[in-house]
């Protein structure tokens, strides 16, 4: 009886052990299932085509099943250190060609390419249109007109690197009197439009594509020594592995493309006053506008 006993309660035991097991394993599965599902977006909230593309991606990700965290971090240094790591899945707008390409060959082997979906973004200096000067070769005459100096964005910014180390140099702008002033994307916006208000001379830098261009009656400065570089596209940067791990997703954005037209409708809904603090919102409405979008992602 003891030993009938005692091997019903073995028997038993061996049965509950093995149902825990199962049941852990379920769950440490289910867990994984639920991890793969989980995507951060890393973007710099000054610069709106990642704005609008992030909120766009979180859109159409949650959609598919997904949960998303949109990032924000102020500057490109610490967004490709957080990629590289893994902190952070995608970059949804990285300008890695050209403005961001320090960052690619510093990180690159811990980063992955999913795509370009934009053709001919680029860097320049730009003054309001009834400025009489033409072409950066103009500005060295003229320091004074601009009050010497060149309003820039975030000190670690790509663009910020390109005029202090390549373009001031080549046209010799430090010595006729030029100073470069490193601020953020918001406060050379307000000086931006200061002086227009007011009619008065500016220099600022500026890319495309970004709103402000439409915003303001502002106009590149010409390059012809192209110290800014060769025109980049722009890409989806995902930290390595993420392409085995999701592709799905991957697929998503191989088949992502946005032309001019397209972008410029998105963007502009994204920093409408009418969606002012609710990016979530315009882009809905632009794919509202847009219903064959998503349709045209997934081939």
């Amino acid at each position: 009886m003891f030993k009938k006993i005692t091997r019903g309660i073995g028997i038993a035991t061996a049965a509950f052990a093995l149902m825990f097991s199962v049941a852990a394993c379920s769950s440490d599965s289910d867990d994984k299932g639920a991890a793969d599902k989980n995507i951060t977006l890393g973007i710099i909230p000054s610069w709106t085509d990642g704005l609008a593309t992030a909120y766009l991606w979180k859109n159409i990700l949650e959609d598919e099943g997904y949960t998303v965290k949109i990032t924000e971090i102020a500057e490109a240094a610490p967004l490709y250190t957080g990629l590289s790591k893994g902190d952070i899945d995608i970059y949804p707008s990285a300008w890695s060609e050209v403005t961001h390409a320090d960052y690619m060959k510093k990180y690159g082997n811990d980063l992955e390419d999913l795509g370009a979906y934009y053709e001919g973004a680029g860097l320049f200096l730009a003054v309001p249109d009834y400025s009489d000067a033409k072409s950066i070769a103009d500005l060295p005459d003229n320091a004074a007109k601009f009050n010497n100096k060149i309003v820039g964005i975030e000190a670690g910014a790509g663009l910020t690197r390109a005029t202090k180390e390549d373009v001031m140099p080549a046209y010799k702008l430090n010595e006729a009197g030029f100073e470069l002033v490193e601020s953020s994307t918001t406060a050379m916006l307000a000086e931006l439009k200061r002086a227009v208000e007011r009619k008065q001379d500016i220099v600022v830098t500026l890319w495309a594509p970004f709103w402000a261009n439409s915003e303001f009656p502002v106009r590149p400065l010409e390059d012809p020594k192209t110290a800014f570089g060769e025109l980049e596209d722009l890409h989806a940067i995902a930290t390595a592995g993420f392409a085995k791990k999701h592709p799905e997703v991957a697929d998503l954005f191989a088949n992502f493309k946005l032309d001019g037209d397209a972008f410029g409708s998105l963007e502009a809904l994204v920093t409408a006053e009418e969606w002012d603090g609710d990016p979530a919102g315009a882009v809905q409405a632009w794919l509202d506008e847009n219903p064959d979008f998503v349709a045209g992602l997934k081939g």
